[in-house]
């Protein structure tokens, strides 16, 4: 980018700007509709069916990531990225004309399939664009919007409900992606995808699709909707290992694969694939069950407890920002990921603190630090990723570690979520009997407006067993962290290329990590 005019670096910035507005929707529609809920199911029934309104977005965005990615470097990453918010805008727009439940979930897997291609596409696109070394400030911006997308999607998504209609949620999304296209049509030009028909690994595009629907779904129905020991759920957990183990032996075989293997040749990708699952799984627990903290124990508002959550998000962004930074100025990026993972352990231990009489501003306070350490990993694992991939698999690369921040965020909520339920409801157990127990648990008594109509004595008990149960996810997700510290210390410091690389020509090779000492 240095070598670029006045005009066109400024050109180029408005272009990042559309990449990010689509960004900003896929993340801002995985959120947005959850305030909408209660109103949708009023409106159009079919309460029973209503988790699948989140579930079919995330299951069709899950299983198509990694597959844009690599159309994305087969035909060309700007028609494909065009693609994927021409799909995710008609998936909106036929979300806010739904007249009943199935209509709706349909159109939100329509909605998902276009989201697929947002994120992944859009740092395809900065990686071969921007160079590496000029890539921690684009990176950075993407720190600022992920924090507004987390909490302002539920707030907007209330309002929306409120002032209009459950419909708008839908409809808002139609003129802010215009606006990314006409930015992206006039300003964005990556290089042209290598010539020739494109070999598409349909085999393995199958296999994945099928094994990453098994396992959300395993994540999503076990220890809930299906005991854990369940035929159902024991079916799945057979389909996902099998079908990733069949598109593993597809990939090692396959022209094109969707996930090429020569990319984890790289020790440096490898590594942070691992840290991705595993932050992944950190990020999606704490900011899933912590406003459960807020508002059982608290006594906070669900909108009160998310504006709780503003120092998590907001030591993910000032993490984010002062990370890109420094590696834009020095190059140096390896200490980030260490501390990042440090800081993260840190924050766990710090939350473990948190217990039925901790003032509210505390509580809020503490989540800091454990936002610090997400933000720290977020940043250096996609700097990291772009730096090791070659050119031609900077969507696979891309793809590759948004597909494993997803798997472990699913599955990381479903085993810690079945160890913070089990503890709650052995502690509610002990403290008021069986039946009383499973009343509220099951019976549907215990949310958070009824809490206050119960007896003294049982919202004693449900603070307690709800502290106690984040106490026990807490302890995992130290787990979690301190593995993630343990693996950064692997990633070795490879140079940072200084321009964008240029797939037309042979580029020089990125130094390995593995040839490092």
């Amino acid at each position: 980018m240095n070598d670029l005019t006045k005009r066109e670096r400024r050109s180029l910035h408005v272009g990042v700007l559309g990449l990010l507005l689509g960004m900003f929707l896929a993340m801002l529609d995985g959120l947005i509709v959850g305030t909408a809920l209660p109103t949708i199911a009023g409106d159009l029934g079919g309460l029973g069916h209503l988790a699948w309104v989140v579930t079919a977005y995330l299951l069709a965005s899950a299983a198509t990531t990694p597959i844009w990615g690599k159309l994305g470097d087969l035909v060309g990453r700007k028609a494909v990225f065009v693609g994927a918010i021409l799909v995710f805008l008609v998936g909106s727009a036929l979300c806010g004309l739904a007249q009943d439940m199935v209509q709706l979930i349909v159109f939100r897997a329509v909605q998902g399939l276009g989201a697929g291609g947002l994120m992944v596409g859009a740092l395809s696109i900065i990686g071969v664009v921007v160079a590496p070394r000029d890539s921690g400030r684009i990176q950075s911006m993407i720190g600022v919007i992920m924090p507004i997308a987390y909490v302002g999607g539920p707030l907007l998504g209330g309002l929306l409900t409120d002032h209009l209609s459950w419909r708008w949620t839908f409809y808002v999304n139609l003129p802010v992606g215009a606006v990314a296209l006409v930015l992206i049509a006039t300003r964005i030009h990556p290089p042209s995808a290598p010539r020739g028909r494109p070999r598409i690994d349909y085999a393995g595009a199958a296999l994945l699709t099928a094994a990453i629907v098994a396992l959300t779904l395993l994540a999503t129905w076990a220890g809930t909707t299906y005991p854990w020991a369940s035929p159902q759920i024991l079916g799945l957990g057979a389909l996902g290992v099998l079908g990733l183990g069949w598109f593993i032996a597809v990939e090692r075989r396959a022209a094109e694969p969707i996930i090429p293997p020569r990319l984890f040749a790289d020790r440096n990708f490898t590594v942070v694939q691992v840290l991705g699952l595993l932050v992944g799984a950190v990020m999606l627990t704490v900011t899933g069950y912590l406003p459960q903290y807020f508002q059982f124990v608290q006594g906070a508002s669900p909108a009160a407890s998310g504006m709780l959550l503003l120092p998590l998000m907001f030591g993910m962004l000032g993490a984010q920002l002062l990370s890109g930074r420094l590696i834009t100025e020095n190059g140096r990026y390896r200490r980030y990921p260490i501390l990042g993972g440090a800081l993260m352990a840190a924050g766990s231990v710090a939350l473990l603190r948190l217990e039925v009489g901790t003032a509210v501003v505390t509580a809020s306070a503490l989540t800091a630090v454990i936002g610090v350490g997400i933000g720290l990993l977020m940043q250096s694992t996609t700097l990291i990723t772009m730096n090791s991939a070659e050119p031609r698999d900077m969507g696979a690369a891309n793809g590759t570690l948004m597909l494993v921040r997803v798997i472990g965020g699913s599955v990381g909520i479903a085993f810690l979520g079945t160890l913070y339920a089990a503890r709650m409801a052995a502690d509610l157990t002990a403290d008021l009997g069986r039946s009383a127990a499973l009343r509220l648990t099951e019976g549907g008594d215990l949310t958070p407006a009824l809490l206050a109509d119960l007896p003294a004595a049982t919202v004693d008990a449900v603070r307690a067993a709800v502290t106690g149960g984040l106490h026990l996810l807490l302890l995992g997700a130290l787990l979690l962290s301190l593995l993630a510290f343990a693996a950064s210390w692997l990633i070795r410091e490879v140079p940072l290329r200084e321009t964008p690389p240029d797939p037309g020509t042979p580029a020089p090779p990125v130094p390995d990590a593995r040839a490092r000492p």
